[in-house]
């Protein structure tokens, strides 16, 4: 049996949606429990983000992206709607995709697109 190799298909839209989800659940789980998600929760939401749209990225790339998560959330604390479960649970339509049409889930992309573009550059997946 051939393996094929993996084909890592992020461009910079995709890795500042898997950013900004990952900030969201987050940011949840600080307003929950007082503390950010532990590393094997946090690669679970990863990979369940990817297997939901279909993204594929190396070991890496995703342990940055994780990373990257705390920067960005903190960010956001203290602010209104940010430290409220409630309000953060609105941004999710399901258990992997943010409501789009929110002003909050529009402010979080906003500063996760910044950090990609400056993290990866214009597309250099």
């Amino acid at each position: 049996m051939e393996m094929k190799p993996l084909h890592y298909n992020l461009d910079d839209e995709a890795r500042t949606e898997l950013l900004g989800y990952l900030v969201v659940v987050q940011l949840i789980a600080r307003a929950r429990t007082g503390q950010w998600l532990e590393t094997a929760h946090i690669c679970e939401s990863v990979l369940l983000w990817l297997s939901a749209n279909g993204g594929n990225c190396g070991a890496r790339e995703r342990s940055d992206l994780s990373r990257l998560s705390v920067d960005v959330a903190e960010q956001f604390l203290g602010l209104p709607s940010f430290d409220d479960e409630a309000s953060l649970i609105q941004m999710m339509l399901a258990l992997t995709r943010l409501d789009y049409r929110k002003a909050d889930v529009k402010k979080i992309l906003a500063v996760c697109g910044e950090y990609i573009v400056h993290r990866y550059g214009a597309d250099q997946s």
